[in-house]
């Protein structure tokens, strides 16, 4: 059996709060009791939004909160080259198309997905017939879905969140009707979207399970189809229960309320945030 490695993946655009505090010490303690690996990943590729301080502050938070990481930190803004070279290798295959469409819808694409968002309506494909030699300044690259289900054969992925625990088909009538032709990445800012970035980090750094809110279950189907067509390994995934406000709404950044800085002003404990979150 392969040594369990897990991660907990942050994005530096505000302060932790009690949600990424339960998603991390969930990580953390089931990476401990596996005798395994627990890695911070800094995901930084907002470069709008990302800030040194916000950084700063997650190493701070972390270890507060007592959890220890293996030695080496990546940071996404680091390897942006190797995240285009994936992105071509799926262009040279014609699997990826130039897009001018909704540069709002393109933009937030890049994020990843927050529940209580409304996604944008499935692409149409109206720049699917454009080829990658008519690609302009600031096009948005998405996957040709159609091309890529027919590449891969079935799919399959294993889930032990308590909501989905099992063994998952991909459905390629459900990519097609909830995911469609998803933006991969844009070349004003030399990066890829989430759901790519992610994929990529994930194998390079050989993680086992995947440990994650249950806003982003969906998103897997995509993530898991991206690792067929680039050969990469398929991790188990771990979709947890959200941390909510008190009318039930997931916690966002901007509620500083809930962040863990702010508990740690009032003089709280580690233990007393795990007993807040349910650990």
């Amino acid at each position: 059996m392969s040594k369990f490695i897990t991660r907990f993946a942050p994005s530096p655009t505000g302060p932790l709060h009690l949600g990424h505090a339960y998603s991390a010490m969930l990580a953390y303690d089931m990476a401990k009791a596996a005798d395994g690996q627990f890695h911070l990943r800094i995901e930084d590729t907002d470069i709008d939004r990302c800030r040194p301080e916000w950084e700063a502050l997650i190493y701070e938070d972390m270890h507060w909160l007592g959890l220890t990481w293996e030695p080496r930190v990546l940071r996404q803004s680091e390897h942006l080259s190797a995240y285009q070279n994936h992105l071509m290798s799926l262009a040279d295959r014609g699997l990826v198309y130039p897009c001018s469409c909704s540069r709002s819808d393109i933009r937030a694409a890049l994020s990843a997905p927050q529940e209580g968002v409304t996604p944008p309506d499935v692409y149409p494909g109206t720049c699917r017939h454009r080829p990658m030699s008519d690609r302009k300044p600031g096009d948005a690259l998405r996957l040709d879905l159609t091309k890529a289900l027919d590449q891969v054969g079935l799919l399959t992925f294993a889930e032990t969140g308590a909501a989905h625990r099992g063994t998952h088909e991909v459905d390629p009538k459900f990519l097609t009707r909830e995911i469609g032709d998803a933006v991969l990445g844009r070349k004003e800012i030399e990066t890829v979207s989430y759901v790519l970035a992610a994929v990529i980090d994930d194998a390079a750094q050989s993680m086992t399970h995947i440990i994650r809110g249950e806003d982003l279950y969906q998103i897997t189907y995509l993530q898991v189809l991206l690792q067929a067509l680039l050969n990469l390994p398929t991790p188990v995934y771990h979709h947890h229960r959200l941390i909510r406000d008190d009318d039930g709404k997931r916690l966002a950044k901007r509620d500083d309320a809930r962040a863990i800085s702010t508990y740690r002003a009032e003089g709280k404990s580690p233990e007393d945030i795990r007993k807040l979150v349910g650990l």
